[in-house]
C-alpha cells in the first residue's frame, strides 16, 4: 500500500524523495518476504529442508536475504544524504537532487549490495539449522571458529549497520544544526518586516521546512533505535566465539534484537502517516476506494 500510495505522486513530495522512499518500501518488503516468511517455510517443512539439497537453497536465500537487508539499510542512508544536500548544499542541490540522480544512486546501492554479500553463498552450507536461534543456514565447519570467518563477519556489521549509524548521526547533526541557523534568521527578517503586525503570520517555507526535518528525523532514528540491540549482540557474540567469556550476553537479549530488527522494516508506513498529512488523506481514500466502488455498484 505504501508504494503504491508514494508513487502516484500525490502526498507533496518531490520525485527524488518519493524515489528513496519508494526504495525503502520496497527493500522491506523484500525482508519482510526473505525473511519472515521464507525463514519459517523450512521450519513448517523441516523434514523437507534438514538435510543437505541437490539445490543450494539455503546458500541463495541468505545472499537475497543480506542483500535486501543492506539495501534496506544503505537506502536510509542515500536518502538522509539526499536531504542533507538539499538542507546544506545550495550549490550541489540543482544537480544532485534529481529524480535522475535518485535513480543511479539507488541501482549503485543495489549492485554493490548483491556483489558485497555473495561470499555467503560460500561460507554457509546449503542445510537449514533448525536447532539454533534464529533458525537459518548451517556455517561450513572449517569457517565456524576460523579468523577469517570472525574477519568477514565483523566487516559484515561494521558496514551494516555501524557505518550507517555513524553516517546518519553525522549528517542530521549537520542539517539540524544548518535549519535551526536558517530559521533564526529567517525568523529575524520576517520579525523585523512585520514588526508593527499584532500577531505572527503565517510562514510556509517553515511549516516545509520543519515537516521535512520530522521525517527525516523519525526514519533516521527509528533505524538507529530498532538495530542498536542486534548489533551489539553480534558483536558480543563474534567476541565470546573468538574466546573472551567475559562478552556472553544472555540468549534473550538476541531474540529481541532480532525481533526489533525485523520490526525496523515494519514501521515506516505508520511513520509516514504520523508526520504526512497528505499520506494520511491517500491511505484514507485508498481505504475508502473499494466501498465507493461496490456503493456505486449496488445503485
Amino acid at each position: 500500500m505504501t508504494i503504491a500510495i508514494l508513487s502516484r505522486g500525490r502526498c507533496g513530495l518531490s520525485t527524488c524523495v518519493t524515489r528513496y522512499l519508494v526504495a525503502v518500501a520496497a527493500a522491506d518488503l523484500l525482508i519482510v518476504i526473505l525473511d519472515l516468511i521464507l525463514r519459517h517455510i523450512p521450519i513448517v517443512y523441516w523434514e523437507h529442508f534438514l538435510y543437505v539439497q541437490s539445490i543450494p537453497i539455503c546458500n541463495i536465500h541468505a545472499v537475497l536475504l543480506f542483500a535486501a537487508t543492506d539495501c534496506s539499510v544503505w537506502f536510509t542512508v542515500t536518502f538522509t544524504f539526499d536531504r542533507f544536500v538539499a538542507i546544506c548544499c545550495q550549490k550541489l542541490k540543482g544537480n544532485y537532487c534529481t529524480e535522475r540522480t535518485a535513480a543511479i544512486v539507488l541501482g549503485t546501492v543495489t549492485l554493490l549490495s548483491c556483489v558485497k554479500n555473495i561470499f555467503w553463498y560460500f561460507m554457509l552450507t546449503g542445510r537449514y539449522l533448525l536447532m539454533t536461534h534464529p533458525w537459518f543456514c548451517a556455517v561450513e565447519q572449517k569457517f565456524y571458529s576460523s579468523e577469517v570467518w570472525a574477519a568477514i563477519e565483523v566487516i559484515h556489521y561494521i558496514f551494516t549497520p555501524a557505518v550507517p549509524f555513524a553516517i546518519i548521526l553525522l549528517l542530521n547533526c549537520l542539517t539540524v544544526r544548518q535549519i535551526v541557523a536558517a530559521s533564526r534568521a529567517r525568523r529575524r527578517l520576517r520579525g523585523q518586516n512585520n514588526v508593527d503586525c499584532g500577531q505572527r503570520p503565517r510562514d510556509p517555507e517553515m511549516e516545509s521546512r520543519r515537516k521535512s526535518i520530522i521525517l527525516l528525523l523519525v526514519i533516521s532514528g527509528n533505524f538507529i533505535a530498532l538495530w542498536s540491540l542486534y548489533v551489539v549482540y553480534a558483536l558480543c557474540n563474534r567476541v565470546l566465539l573468538l574466546g573472551y567469556k567475559s562478552a556472553a550476553v544472555n540468549i534473550f537479549v538476541e531474540q529481541i534484537g532480532f525481533m526489533l530488527q525485523l520490526l525496523s522494516c515494519c514501521t515506516n508506513t505508520g511513520i509516514y502517516a504520523v508526520t504526512q498529512t497528505k499520506f494520511r488523506e491517500e491511505v484514507r481514500k485508498a481505504v475508502a476506494r473499494p466501498f465507493s466502488v461496490l456503493a456505486r455498484c449496488v445503485k
